[in-house]
């Protein structure tokens, strides 16, 4: 007796009807809500600029469990047993609270709050502060950066005066999120120049990367400086020198 051949056709099915029932219905990401707002606004949002503008009252909670969860899949990619292991039980939390509320909280949060006073004495004279101590992470691979800002000024009559405290909370604002050492002081210096509105601004910033000390070429002497001069600073080769030399008595 010949038998037929048994043909199987397979049908299209719409990848949508494949979806299990553990994936239906999910709620979206709050990084998800947070990141379709800013596209919407066509705003960028690269690891050193601030979003506070479009994160949502409650939304940092649920962004913080969201990123403890995903940084627990890390560790058990790394193969650690995060069960047994009583020092890492709860580091996935404690990780992400560190990125959220410290070491980067100058994404997530407004900038601080700065009292601006007249010149009333319209003082034009040479103003220096620092150093400012400040600490940040390198964008490339989240090791630390711990340096040291100079902030001189030179005001005219129309400038604000701000407290000399309000300049390290302003660094701090800016410093607190992934960096580059070369775009966080042109950062500062644009923060500034808003603020104060001087004739001249001039910021010196000397750091140690931790991705030169820690890893890759290991490195533990070489430190980074560099500068930004806008106004009068760069146009005036004299007010440059008084201020760098005034630096370098200093250090």
């Amino acid at each position: 007796m010949e038998i037929a051949p048994l043909i199987l056709i397979a049908a299209k099915v719409p990848m949508s009807d494949l979806t299990t029932p553990d994936d239906a219905g999910l709620p979206e990401p709050v990084s998800a809500t947070i990141r379709a707002r800013l596209q919407r606004a066509r705003r960028r949002f690269n690891a050193n600029d601030n979003i506070a503008a479009f994160v949502e009252p409650g939304e940092m909670d649920a962004l913080l469990a969201e990123v403890a969860g995903k940084f627990q899949g890390v560790l058990e990619s790394l193969v650690i047993d995060t069960e047994t292991d009583h020092n890492t039980q709860d580091t996935a939390r404690r990780v992400a609270k560190m990125y959220l509320t410290e070491v980067f909280r100058g994404r997530y949060a407004a900038p601080p709050p700065v009292t601006e006073f007249p010149n009333a004495e319209s003082l034009n004279e040479l103003m220096i502060v620092g150093p400012i101590t400040v600490r940040s992470a390198c964008s490339h691979h989240f090791c630390p950066i711990m340096g040291r800002i100079w902030i001189g000024l030179m005001p005219n009559e129309h400038s604000n005066l701000i407290g000399l405290s309000k300049y390290s909370r302003l660094a701090d604002w800016v410093m607190s999120r992934p960096q580059i050492q070369e775009e966080a002081i042109t950062q500062m210096a644009d923060l500034l120049m808003d603020k104060v509105r001087p004739d001249g601004l001039a910021i010196v910033m000397e750091a140690d990367h931790f991705c030169m000390h820690w890893r890759g070429v290991k490195d533990a002497e070489t430190k980074m400086i560099n500068s930004v001069m806008r106004g009068s600073f760069l146009k005036n080769k004299h007010l440059r020198s008084e201020f760098l030399s005034l630096l370098q008595q200093r250090k």
